[in-house]
């Protein structure tokens, strides 16, 4: 039998999963499906094919990222749009998209208000 307890995760080897308590987050649950979306390759399916037709020649977060974020968001049950100003500096958010801060609220709409987004 094989048990969680100390176990790494093959897309982070940074994150172990243990049950011993300390930190607690009830988004914890977006670690796993970090891991599942790494194995299927989705996360670089995305990065590949999605685009959208924003001609800013800096931005701090990319399409596929704001993608992504928004994916997990709604899996966490995270609808409104107002929870990512919430989440920004969440430490299972971050962790999962690999950044320091996440996109906020203005950035996540803005896409989809000018036409940019999917």
């Amino acid at each position: 039998m094989h048990s969680l307890n100390g176990t790494a995760l093959e897309s982070n080897k940074k994150i172990k999963i243990n049950f011993n308590g300390g930190d607690l987050s009830s988004d914890a649950g977006l670690l796993l499906l970090k891991e599942f979306i790494s194995k299927t390759g989705i996360d670089r399916i995305i990065n590949r094919r999605f685009h959208t037709n924003d001609e800013s020649k800096y931005r701090f977060h990319t399409d596929d990222e704001n993608l992504l974020q928004a994916i997990y968001q709604l899996i966490s049950a995270y609808f409104n749009d107002d929870n990512a100003d919430e989440l920004t500096n969440d430490p299972v958010f971050t962790t999962v998209l690999g950044k320091e801060t996440l996109a906020s609220q203005p950035t996540l709409i803005n896409r989809h208000q000018h036409g940019h987004g999917a």
